[in-house]
């Protein structure tokens, strides 16, 4: 017979540290993925039987991938820098908070303020989420396969909210610099947020971040974009970061 070849994300999880939360803590869990240093061989998670907890994975700041078979609670991935986490179900409120690099991907349904205060990496929920989603963003990405609830991107400083499906009441409600696109309807618009036009760099960036998505045929140009009147405040761009 033919050899079979097989693709690195197989000959990872292969080889995969499988932690069953039914028969170990979530603090043991959580306790061997914080003591990960640079250069481990456990660069492959998988986490069984999460069945709603809390607090899964949180504070990771190793680049290991983690596979998360089934729903999860609060606060699941919270403060990530650095690794690519997914969870394969539902998440509840503020997964992704504070989330500083890597990614986090969402295959059901996320709660309330996923991806809340993040300041860097990639968040896609592919159903989708709640109210304030992308509250008080500071640099992350966030990308929604279906819709998004009430005030989301509220007080939004810095980062991308990407939405494929639509958005509720008071989007961008006080929004700082952040850029939010979508591509269905926006039930309303939150104080000082405008519709803005869509220029060619802005085509070229929504068009990087569905591709990072794992979007397929959807075209960039579909979304329009909204942002910031730059009436509410003080603010001077170049001290974004600060912010």
């Amino acid at each position: 017979m033919p050899a079979t070849t097989m693709s690195k994300a197989e000959r990872d999880q292969s080889h995969a540290r499988v932690f069953d939360l039914s028969q170990h803590s979530l603090r043991e869990l959580n306790r061997a993925l914080h003591t990960l240093t640079s250069g481990s061989n456990e660069t492959a998670w998988e986490v069984l039987n999460p069945k709603g907890s809390h607090s899964v994975a949180v504070g990771v700041d190793q680049p290991v991938s983690i596979d998360v078979r089934g729903s999860v609670g609060y606060y699941c991935a919270g403060m990530n820098d650095g690794a690519a986490i997914t969870v394969h179900g539902s998440a509840g409120p503020g997964v992704g908070e504070n989330m500083m690099s890597g990614s986090i991907v969402i295959k059901g349904d996320a709660s309330q303020y996923a991806g809340a205060t993040g300041r860097g990496g990639l968040l896609v929920i592919e159903g989708n989420a709640s109210s304030r989603c992308g509250i008080s963003m500071k640099g992350i990405d966030i990308v929604v396969h279906g819709n998004i609830g009430h005030m989301s991107a509220f007080m939004a400083q810095s980062g991308n909210l990407v939405v494929l499906g639509d958005a509720g009441d008071a989007l961008g409600d006080s929004i700082y610099e952040a850029r939010l696109f979508v591509r269905g309807k926006v039930e309303s618009l939150g104080a000082d947020c405008i519709a803005k036009e869509m220029r060619p760099e802005h085509i070229e960036l929504l068009q990087g971040l569905l591709d990072k998505a794992g979007v397929t045929g959807v075209k960039a140009s579909e979304f329009k974009r909204y942002g910031s009147a730059r009436k509410l405040y003080n603010f001077n761009i170049d001290n974004a970061d600060a912010y």
